[in-house]
Protein backbone atom coordinates (compact mmCIF):
# COMPACT_ATOMS: atom_id res chain seq x y z
CA UNK A 1 0.00 0.00 0.00
CA UNK A 2 1.33 3.80 -0.90
CA UNK A 3 0.13 7.16 0.31
CA UNK A 4 -2.13 7.54 -2.73
CA UNK A 5 -4.11 4.24 -2.05
CA UNK A 6 -4.48 4.99 1.82
CA UNK A 7 -6.11 8.34 1.26
CA UNK A 8 -8.49 6.75 -0.48
CA UNK A 9 -9.74 5.02 2.50
CA UNK A 10 -10.73 8.52 4.14
CA UNK A 11 -13.94 10.26 4.10
CA UNK A 12 -13.66 13.26 1.56
CA UNK A 13 -16.35 16.12 2.16
CA UNK A 14 -17.39 17.35 -1.61
CA UNK A 15 -18.63 20.78 0.45
CA UNK A 16 -14.89 21.61 1.65
CA UNK A 17 -12.16 22.08 -1.38
CA UNK A 18 -10.22 19.69 -2.22
CA UNK A 19 -6.94 21.69 -0.65
CA UNK A 20 -9.31 21.32 3.05
CA UNK A 21 -9.48 17.60 2.18
CA UNK A 22 -5.14 17.40 1.30
CA UNK A 23 -4.86 18.72 4.35
CA UNK A 24 -7.26 16.57 6.56
CA UNK A 25 -5.66 13.56 5.31
CA UNK A 26 -1.53 14.90 6.17
CA UNK A 27 -3.22 15.92 9.52
CA UNK A 28 -3.93 11.96 10.25
CA UNK A 29 -0.25 10.76 9.35
CA UNK A 30 0.93 13.82 11.82
CA UNK A 31 -1.50 12.80 14.38
CA UNK A 32 -0.35 9.17 13.98
CA UNK A 33 -3.97 8.01 13.03
CA UNK A 34 -3.89 7.44 9.53
CA UNK A 35 -4.58 4.04 9.58
CA UNK A 36 -7.57 4.24 12.34
CA UNK A 37 -10.29 3.63 9.03
CA UNK A 38 -9.07 0.19 7.97
CA UNK A 39 -11.10 -2.07 9.99
CA UNK A 40 -9.40 -5.56 9.72
CA UNK A 41 -6.50 -5.83 12.03
CA UNK A 42 -3.72 -7.27 11.13
CA UNK A 43 -4.19 -10.46 12.73
CA UNK A 44 -7.14 -11.16 10.92
CA UNK A 45 -6.16 -13.25 7.69
CA UNK A 46 -9.38 -14.41 6.62
CA UNK A 47 -13.21 -12.62 7.05
CA UNK A 48 -16.33 -14.15 7.71
CA UNK A 49 -16.85 -15.82 5.09
CA UNK A 50 -13.63 -17.50 4.35
CA UNK A 51 -11.87 -15.64 1.98
CA UNK A 52 -8.62 -14.21 1.92
CA UNK A 53 -8.00 -10.77 3.41
CA UNK A 54 -5.24 -8.84 1.79
CA UNK A 55 -2.60 -7.22 3.55
CA UNK A 56 -3.75 -3.81 1.85
CA UNK A 57 -6.83 -3.76 3.62
CA UNK A 58 -5.51 -4.49 7.59
CA UNK A 59 -4.37 -2.38 9.69
CA UNK A 60 -0.72 -2.66 10.69
CA UNK A 61 -0.05 -3.82 13.98
CA UNK A 62 3.43 -1.57 14.14
CA UNK A 63 3.30 1.91 13.78
CA UNK A 64 6.77 4.17 13.73
CA UNK A 65 5.40 7.93 13.89
CA UNK A 66 8.60 8.69 12.49
CA UNK A 67 6.66 11.63 10.35
CA UNK A 68 5.14 13.02 14.00
CA UNK A 69 9.35 12.39 15.18
CA UNK A 70 11.05 14.57 13.16
CA UNK A 71 7.98 17.36 13.07
CA UNK A 72 8.26 17.82 16.70
CA UNK A 73 12.36 17.10 16.91
CA UNK A 74 12.66 20.17 14.85
CA UNK A 75 10.06 21.85 16.69
CA UNK A 76 12.15 21.18 19.65
CA UNK A 77 14.78 22.99 18.03
CA UNK A 78 13.44 26.27 16.37
CA UNK A 79 11.31 26.97 19.67
CA UNK A 80 11.97 24.63 22.66
CA UNK A 81 12.89 26.25 26.08
CA UNK A 82 16.75 26.45 25.26
CA UNK A 83 16.55 27.59 21.81
CA UNK A 84 13.55 30.98 22.03
CA UNK A 85 15.26 33.98 20.38
CA UNK A 86 16.31 37.29 21.80
CA UNK A 87 14.87 40.17 20.55
CA UNK A 88 16.35 43.88 19.56
CA UNK A 89 14.99 46.99 18.83
CA UNK A 90 16.44 50.51 17.96
CA UNK A 91 14.18 51.12 20.93
CA UNK A 92 15.46 50.15 24.58
CA UNK A 93 11.95 49.59 26.22
CA UNK A 94 10.64 47.55 23.39
CA UNK A 95 12.55 44.08 23.88
CA UNK A 96 11.43 44.06 27.54
CA UNK A 97 8.05 44.74 26.59
CA UNK A 98 7.99 42.40 24.23
CA UNK A 99 9.21 39.80 26.62
CA UNK A 100 6.04 40.54 28.91
CA UNK A 101 4.25 39.58 25.98
CA UNK A 102 5.89 36.20 25.45
CA UNK A 103 4.70 35.34 29.16
CA UNK A 104 1.48 36.99 29.50
CA UNK A 105 0.52 34.82 25.68
CA UNK A 106 2.40 31.49 26.75
CA UNK A 107 3.89 32.21 23.14
CA UNK A 108 6.72 29.48 23.22
CA UNK A 109 4.18 26.83 23.87
CA UNK A 110 1.88 28.77 20.65
CA UNK A 111 4.88 29.19 18.44
CA UNK A 112 5.89 25.16 18.87
CA UNK A 113 2.19 24.18 18.36
CA UNK A 114 2.17 26.54 15.35
CA UNK A 115 5.41 24.41 13.69
CA UNK A 116 4.15 21.34 14.41
CA UNK A 117 0.68 22.32 13.37
CA UNK A 118 2.39 23.72 10.24
CA UNK A 119 4.23 21.02 9.05
CA UNK A 120 1.13 20.00 7.02
CA UNK A 121 1.81 22.85 5.10
CA UNK A 122 0.42 26.20 7.08
CA UNK A 123 -0.46 27.99 10.30
CA UNK A 124 -2.45 31.22 11.13
CA UNK A 125 -2.15 32.76 14.60
CA UNK A 126 -5.22 35.53 15.50
CA UNK A 127 -4.43 38.23 17.51
CA UNK A 128 -6.81 39.81 19.33
CA UNK A 129 -7.21 42.61 22.59
CA UNK A 130 -9.48 42.26 24.92
CA UNK A 131 -9.58 45.26 27.49
CA UNK A 132 -6.55 46.35 25.33
CA UNK A 133 -4.67 42.95 26.68
CA UNK A 134 -2.99 41.21 23.26
CA UNK A 135 -4.40 37.48 23.04
CA UNK A 136 -3.12 34.68 20.50
CA UNK A 137 -4.35 31.99 19.72
CA UNK A 138 -3.33 29.33 16.81
CA UNK A 139 -5.38 28.09 14.05
CA UNK A 140 -4.79 25.28 11.67
CA UNK A 141 -5.84 27.05 7.98
CA UNK A 142 -7.77 23.96 6.47
CA UNK A 143 -10.87 25.90 6.79
CA UNK A 144 -9.19 29.71 6.35
CA UNK A 145 -9.03 31.38 3.02
CA UNK A 146 -6.25 34.83 3.02
CA UNK A 147 -6.13 37.04 0.28
CA UNK A 148 -2.74 39.29 -0.26
CA UNK A 149 -1.95 42.26 -2.30
CA UNK A 150 1.03 43.18 -4.38
CA UNK A 151 2.80 43.56 -1.25
CA UNK A 152 2.39 40.39 0.05
CA UNK A 153 0.06 42.11 2.95
CA UNK A 154 -3.04 40.38 4.18
CA UNK A 155 -6.59 42.01 2.86
CA UNK A 156 -8.71 39.48 4.32
CA UNK A 157 -9.10 36.31 5.59
CA UNK A 158 -12.15 34.05 5.45
CA UNK A 159 -13.44 31.53 8.19
CA UNK A 160 -15.95 28.93 6.76
CA UNK A 161 -16.77 25.65 8.46
CA UNK A 162 -19.29 23.46 8.80
CA UNK A 163 -20.77 22.92 12.89
CA UNK A 164 -23.91 21.33 14.32
CA UNK A 165 -27.19 23.40 14.71
CA UNK A 166 -26.88 22.62 18.76
CA UNK A 167 -23.47 23.68 19.02
CA UNK A 168 -24.88 27.35 17.52
CA UNK A 169 -27.82 27.06 19.79
CA UNK A 170 -25.49 26.86 22.72
CA UNK A 171 -23.21 29.76 22.00
CA UNK A 172 -26.91 31.77 21.63
CA UNK A 173 -27.71 31.45 17.68
CA UNK A 174 -31.59 30.98 17.47
CA UNK A 175 -32.05 27.09 16.39
CA UNK A 176 -35.22 25.68 16.20
CA UNK A 177 -35.58 22.17 17.98
CA UNK A 178 -35.80 20.74 14.93
CA UNK A 179 -32.44 22.01 12.98
CA UNK A 180 -30.50 20.85 15.97
CA UNK A 181 -29.53 18.14 14.89
CA UNK A 182 -28.58 19.75 11.16
CA UNK A 183 -25.89 20.73 10.15
CA UNK A 184 -25.10 24.43 9.41
CA UNK A 185 -22.42 26.45 7.55
CA UNK A 186 -20.52 29.00 9.68
CA UNK A 187 -18.41 32.28 7.85
CA UNK A 188 -16.67 34.77 8.93
CA UNK A 189 -14.33 37.50 7.35
CA UNK A 190 -11.98 39.94 8.49
CA UNK A 191 -10.26 42.77 6.61
CA UNK A 192 -8.26 45.75 7.52
CA UNK A 193 -11.20 47.46 9.06
CA UNK A 194 -14.17 45.14 10.50
CA UNK A 195 -14.70 41.15 11.36
CA UNK A 196 -17.73 40.66 9.83
CA UNK A 197 -20.03 37.29 10.88
CA UNK A 198 -22.86 35.92 8.89
CA UNK A 199 -26.00 34.31 9.94
CA UNK A 200 -25.57 30.53 10.07
CA UNK A 201 -27.69 28.82 7.10
CA UNK A 202 -28.05 25.31 6.62
CA UNK A 203 -25.69 23.42 4.53
CA UNK A 204 -28.21 22.68 1.69
CA UNK A 205 -29.47 26.08 1.17
CA UNK A 206 -25.62 27.10 0.60
CA UNK A 207 -22.71 29.69 1.65
CA UNK A 208 -23.70 32.04 4.53
CA UNK A 209 -24.24 35.53 2.54
CA UNK A 210 -26.58 37.99 5.03
CA UNK A 211 -24.37 39.61 7.40
CA UNK A 212 -25.01 39.61 11.46
CA UNK A 213 -24.51 43.20 12.57
CA UNK A 214 -25.30 42.55 16.23
CA UNK A 215 -22.15 40.50 15.98
CA UNK A 216 -20.22 42.24 13.38
CA UNK A 217 -17.01 44.31 15.01
CA UNK A 218 -15.80 47.47 13.90
CA UNK A 219 -12.10 47.20 15.19
CA UNK A 220 -10.45 49.89 12.68
CA UNK A 221 -6.84 48.58 13.32
CA UNK A 222 -5.83 49.48 9.30
CA UNK A 223 -4.44 45.80 9.02
CA UNK A 224 -5.47 42.79 9.42
CA UNK A 225 -5.18 40.94 12.52
CA UNK A 226 -4.29 37.39 10.79
CA UNK A 227 -0.05 36.40 11.01
CA UNK A 228 -0.43 33.88 7.95
CA UNK A 229 2.70 31.11 7.93
CA UNK A 230 3.63 29.16 5.08
CA UNK A 231 5.60 25.98 6.01
CA UNK A 232 9.11 26.26 4.65
CA UNK A 233 7.79 29.17 2.09
CA UNK A 234 8.44 32.73 1.88
CA UNK A 235 5.40 34.94 3.10
CA UNK A 236 2.05 35.62 0.25
CA UNK A 237 1.36 31.56 -0.50
CA UNK A 238 -0.80 30.20 0.67
CA UNK A 239 0.43 26.37 1.51
CA UNK A 240 4.13 25.75 1.21
CA UNK A 241 5.86 22.19 0.79
CA UNK A 242 4.51 19.58 3.56
CA UNK A 243 7.67 18.61 5.90
CA UNK A 244 7.38 14.81 5.87
CA UNK A 245 4.47 13.88 2.98
CA UNK A 246 7.62 12.99 0.51
CA UNK A 247 8.56 10.15 3.30
CA UNK A 248 5.08 8.83 3.74
CA UNK A 249 5.41 5.72 1.18
CA UNK A 250 8.26 4.80 2.96
CA UNK A 251 6.75 4.71 6.25
CA UNK A 252 4.06 3.27 5.19
CA UNK A 253 6.18 0.13 3.77
CA UNK A 254 8.01 0.38 7.51
CA UNK A 255 4.91 -0.14 9.05
CA UNK A 256 3.67 -3.25 6.89
CA UNK A 257 7.25 -4.73 6.86
CA UNK A 258 7.33 -4.59 10.85
CA UNK A 259 4.08 -5.70 11.09
CA UNK A 260 4.44 -8.44 9.18
CA UNK A 261 8.11 -9.73 10.88
CA UNK A 262 6.63 -9.53 14.40
CA UNK A 263 3.70 -11.56 12.88
CA UNK A 264 6.33 -14.08 11.71
CA UNK A 265 8.11 -14.27 15.12
CA UNK A 266 5.32 -14.79 16.97
CA UNK A 267 4.22 -17.42 14.50
CA UNK A 268 8.16 -19.18 15.21
CA UNK A 269 7.48 -19.43 18.61
CA UNK A 270 4.35 -21.74 17.84
CA UNK A 271 5.35 -23.30 14.68
CA UNK A 272 2.97 -25.18 12.68
CA UNK A 273 3.68 -28.92 12.37
CA UNK A 274 2.88 -30.54 9.13
CA UNK A 275 2.78 -34.55 8.63
CA UNK A 276 2.40 -36.27 5.54
CA UNK A 277 1.76 -39.58 6.30
CA UNK A 278 0.03 -42.32 3.77
CA UNK A 279 -4.11 -42.61 3.69
CA UNK A 280 -4.76 -40.30 6.57
CA UNK A 281 -7.96 -38.10 6.55
CA UNK A 282 -6.83 -34.79 5.36
CA UNK A 283 -9.58 -33.31 7.63
CA UNK A 284 -8.03 -35.51 10.77
CA UNK A 285 -9.81 -37.66 13.03
CA UNK A 286 -12.12 -34.51 15.10
CA UNK A 287 -13.09 -33.40 11.39
CA UNK A 288 -11.06 -29.85 11.59
CA UNK A 289 -7.88 -28.87 9.37
CA UNK A 290 -5.72 -27.98 12.14
CA UNK A 291 -5.31 -24.57 11.10
CA UNK A 292 -6.25 -22.61 14.36
CA UNK A 293 -3.69 -23.35 16.34
CA UNK A 294 0.44 -24.16 16.36
CA UNK A 295 2.18 -27.28 16.83
CA UNK A 296 -0.40 -28.32 19.00
CA UNK A 297 -2.83 -28.84 15.81
CA UNK A 298 -1.26 -30.23 13.05
CA UNK A 299 -1.79 -30.08 9.34
CA UNK A 300 -2.20 -34.24 8.14
CA UNK A 301 -1.94 -34.52 3.78
CA UNK A 302 -2.31 -37.69 2.12
CA UNK A 303 1.41 -38.05 1.50
CA UNK A 304 4.14 -40.94 2.38
CA UNK A 305 6.44 -40.40 5.39
CA UNK A 306 7.42 -36.72 6.25
CA UNK A 307 7.26 -33.96 9.05
CA UNK A 308 8.43 -30.58 9.31
CA UNK A 309 7.62 -27.22 11.03
CA UNK A 310 6.32 -24.01 9.25
CA UNK A 311 8.88 -21.28 10.76
CA UNK A 312 10.52 -18.06 9.94
CA UNK A 313 14.43 -19.04 10.57
CA UNK A 314 16.43 -16.66 11.78
CA UNK A 315 18.05 -15.17 8.34
CA UNK A 316 14.99 -13.95 7.45
CA UNK A 317 14.09 -12.24 10.45
CA UNK A 318 17.76 -10.87 9.97
CA UNK A 319 17.14 -9.49 6.32
CA UNK A 320 13.86 -8.05 7.51
CA UNK A 321 15.75 -6.32 10.07
CA UNK A 322 18.46 -4.90 7.40
CA UNK A 323 15.54 -3.72 5.28
CA UNK A 324 13.75 -1.58 7.83
CA UNK A 325 17.05 -0.13 8.91
CA UNK A 326 17.66 0.89 5.04
CA UNK A 327 13.86 1.87 5.00
CA UNK A 328 14.20 4.34 8.06
CA UNK A 329 17.76 6.02 6.73
CA UNK A 330 15.74 6.55 3.67
CA UNK A 331 12.80 8.94 5.10
CA UNK A 332 15.30 10.55 7.54
CA UNK A 333 17.32 11.76 4.38
CA UNK A 334 13.99 12.56 2.98
CA UNK A 335 12.82 14.65 5.26
CA UNK A 336 15.77 15.85 6.57
CA UNK A 337 15.61 13.92 10.24
CA UNK A 338 18.15 12.90 12.76
CA UNK A 339 19.88 10.22 11.65
CA UNK A 340 22.47 9.99 14.37
CA UNK A 341 22.46 6.57 16.32
CA UNK A 342 22.84 6.71 20.18
CA UNK A 343 24.00 3.30 20.11
CA UNK A 344 27.12 4.90 18.52
CA UNK A 345 28.04 7.47 20.98
CA UNK A 346 30.19 6.32 23.32
CA UNK A 347 31.03 9.72 24.90
CA UNK A 348 29.83 13.14 26.02
CA UNK A 349 30.08 15.53 23.14
CA UNK A 350 30.97 19.00 22.00
CA UNK A 351 28.15 21.32 21.28
CA UNK A 352 29.97 21.63 17.79
CA UNK A 353 29.95 17.95 17.65
CA UNK A 354 26.73 16.98 18.25
CA UNK A 355 25.11 20.14 15.30
CA UNK A 356 27.30 17.95 12.97
CA UNK A 357 25.84 14.79 13.83
CA UNK A 358 22.74 16.26 13.65
CA UNK A 359 23.43 18.54 10.60
CA UNK A 360 19.98 17.57 8.53
CA UNK A 361 18.09 17.99 11.14
CA UNK A 362 19.98 21.66 11.77
CA UNK A 363 19.29 22.40 8.25
CA UNK A 364 15.77 21.78 8.36
CA UNK A 365 15.12 23.80 11.82
CA UNK A 366 17.20 26.60 10.17
CA UNK A 367 14.43 26.46 7.40
CA UNK A 368 11.95 26.68 9.69
CA UNK A 369 13.31 29.50 11.72
CA UNK A 370 12.63 31.72 8.42
CA UNK A 371 9.04 30.34 8.34
CA UNK A 372 7.45 30.65 11.69
CA UNK A 373 10.35 32.98 13.07
CA UNK A 374 11.01 36.03 10.77
CA UNK A 375 7.65 35.34 8.76
CA UNK A 376 6.03 34.28 11.97
CA UNK A 377 7.19 35.29 15.12
CA UNK A 378 8.81 38.70 14.02
CA UNK A 379 5.47 39.73 12.05
CA UNK A 380 3.73 39.05 15.81
CA UNK A 381 5.99 41.50 17.52
CA UNK A 382 5.36 44.19 14.99
CA UNK A 383 1.77 43.92 14.87
CA UNK A 384 1.60 44.05 18.70
CA UNK A 385 3.64 47.17 18.39
CA UNK A 386 0.84 48.18 15.57
CA UNK A 387 -1.95 47.52 17.70
CA UNK A 388 -0.44 49.77 20.62
CA UNK A 389 -0.50 52.40 17.91
CA UNK A 390 -4.57 51.99 16.68
CA UNK A 391 -5.97 51.56 20.40
CA UNK A 392 -7.35 54.22 22.32
CA UNK A 393 -4.76 54.14 25.22
CA UNK A 394 -2.87 51.67 23.93
CA UNK A 395 -1.99 47.72 25.35
CA UNK A 396 -2.08 46.73 28.28
CA UNK A 397 0.86 44.32 29.10
CA UNK A 398 1.80 43.34 32.38
CA UNK A 399 -0.27 45.48 33.98
CA UNK A 400 0.67 48.66 32.47
CA UNK A 401 -0.38 50.61 29.54
CA UNK A 402 1.85 51.23 26.07
CA UNK A 403 1.19 53.47 23.57
CA UNK A 404 2.71 54.13 20.65
CA UNK A 405 5.82 51.22 20.45
CA UNK A 406 8.24 51.69 18.03
CA UNK A 407 8.61 48.29 15.48
CA UNK A 408 12.02 50.14 14.36
CA UNK A 409 14.89 47.77 14.67
CA UNK A 410 13.41 44.49 15.52
CA UNK A 411 15.13 41.59 14.97
CA UNK A 412 15.79 37.90 16.41
CA UNK A 413 18.99 36.83 17.98
CA UNK A 414 18.57 32.70 17.94
CA UNK A 415 20.92 30.76 20.40
CA UNK A 416 23.02 27.81 19.27
CA UNK A 417 21.21 24.67 19.05
CA UNK A 418 23.13 23.00 21.42
CA UNK A 419 24.79 24.35 24.29
CA UNK A 420 28.98 24.32 23.96
CA UNK A 421 30.90 22.78 26.52
CA UNK A 422 33.49 24.29 29.00
CA UNK A 423 36.52 23.92 27.16
CA UNK A 424 34.74 25.26 24.12
CA UNK A 425 33.71 28.50 26.43
CA UNK A 426 37.01 28.69 27.89
CA UNK A 427 38.69 28.71 23.98
CA UNK A 428 35.65 31.08 22.90
CA UNK A 429 36.63 33.60 25.64
CA UNK A 430 40.40 33.44 24.89
CA UNK A 431 39.92 33.97 21.34
CA UNK A 432 37.90 36.75 21.99
CA UNK A 433 40.07 38.63 24.81
CA UNK A 434 43.27 38.02 22.59
CA UNK A 435 40.98 39.78 19.80
CA UNK A 436 39.87 43.08 21.79
CA UNK A 437 43.43 43.18 23.40
CA UNK A 438 44.71 43.02 19.50
CA UNK A 439 42.17 46.08 18.47
CA UNK A 440 40.72 43.95 15.96
CA UNK A 441 37.47 43.46 17.94
CA UNK A 442 35.50 45.86 20.06
CA UNK A 443 34.55 44.94 23.70
CA UNK A 444 31.06 45.16 23.25
CA UNK A 445 31.11 43.22 19.97
CA UNK A 446 33.09 40.72 21.63
CA UNK A 447 30.14 40.73 25.03
CA UNK A 448 26.95 40.26 22.29
CA UNK A 449 29.32 36.95 20.45
CA UNK A 450 30.04 35.33 24.35
CA UNK A 451 26.45 35.90 25.62
CA UNK A 452 24.90 35.00 22.44
CA UNK A 453 27.18 31.62 22.81
CA UNK A 454 26.21 31.26 26.60
CA UNK A 455 22.68 30.93 25.73
CA UNK A 456 22.17 34.68 27.59
CA UNK A 457 18.42 35.88 26.99
CA UNK A 458 19.54 39.37 26.31
CA UNK A 459 22.96 40.03 24.75
CA UNK A 460 23.02 43.55 24.84
CA UNK A 461 20.90 44.00 28.19
CA UNK A 462 24.36 41.83 29.33
CA UNK A 463 26.42 44.56 27.44
CA UNK A 464 24.84 47.61 29.72
CA UNK A 465 25.26 45.33 33.18
CA UNK A 466 28.94 45.36 31.92
CA UNK A 467 28.92 49.14 31.47
CA UNK A 468 27.23 49.00 34.94
CA UNK A 469 29.91 47.08 36.59
CA UNK A 470 33.01 49.35 34.85
CA UNK A 471 31.38 52.35 36.49
CA UNK A 472 31.58 51.14 39.38
CA UNK A 473 34.94 51.75 40.81
CA UNK A 474 34.49 49.11 43.33
CA UNK A 475 33.78 46.29 41.45
CA UNK A 476 36.51 47.92 39.48
CA UNK A 477 39.67 47.78 41.80
CA UNK A 478 38.26 44.27 42.43
CA UNK A 479 38.92 43.34 38.97
CA UNK A 480 42.27 45.06 39.11
CA UNK A 481 43.38 43.05 42.16
CA UNK A 482 42.37 39.87 41.01
CA UNK A 483 43.94 40.54 37.27
CA UNK A 484 47.11 42.06 39.32
CA UNK A 485 47.02 38.71 41.31
CA UNK A 486 46.65 36.11 38.26
CA UNK A 487 49.75 38.23 36.24
CA UNK A 488 51.91 37.65 39.70
CA UNK A 489 51.22 33.72 39.92
CA UNK A 490 51.97 33.11 36.04
CA UNK A 491 55.03 34.58 36.91
CA UNK A 492 55.91 32.92 39.72
CA UNK A 493 55.00 29.49 37.90
CA UNK A 494 57.38 30.43 34.61
CA UNK A 495 60.04 31.23 37.11
CA UNK A 496 59.61 28.03 38.83
CA UNK A 497 59.72 26.18 36.01
CA UNK A 498 62.57 27.94 35.06
CA UNK A 499 64.78 26.95 37.63
CA UNK A 500 63.64 23.20 37.98
CA UNK A 501 64.97 23.49 34.39
CA UNK A 502 68.72 24.35 35.52
CA UNK A 503 68.59 22.49 38.56
CA UNK A 504 68.15 19.11 36.33
CA UNK A 505 70.59 20.32 33.90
Amino acid sequence: MDWQQLKKTYPQDQDLPARANRLTALMRVLRCTQYDDIQNPFSSEYNGAGEYIPLSQRRPSVRTNMCATVVDESASLVFGECHWPALTADSPDVAGVMADVDRECALPAVMIEAVIAGSVGSCALLVEAVDRVPCVSKHDTRFLTPTWDAANNLTSVAECYKVKGSDLAANGWPVSDDDRPAVFWWRREWDRTECRVYIPRLVSEGTPDRIDVSRTTQHGLGFVPWIWMANLAQPGVVDGPCTFERAIDTVIECDYLLSQSGRGLKYSSDPKLVIKAGKADPAGADGDNGTTGGSASALILPMDGDAKMLEINGDASGAMLAQYKELRAIVMEQIHGNRASADKISAAQSGRAMEMMCQSLVWLADRLRLSYGEYGLLALYRMICRFSVALKGGVRIGGKDYADLSEEGLALQWPPYFPSTDPELLQLAQGLATAVASGFMSNETACNIYAAKVGTASPQEEWDRVLNELSDPVLTAKRQTAADAAKADRKAGAAGHTETRQVTA
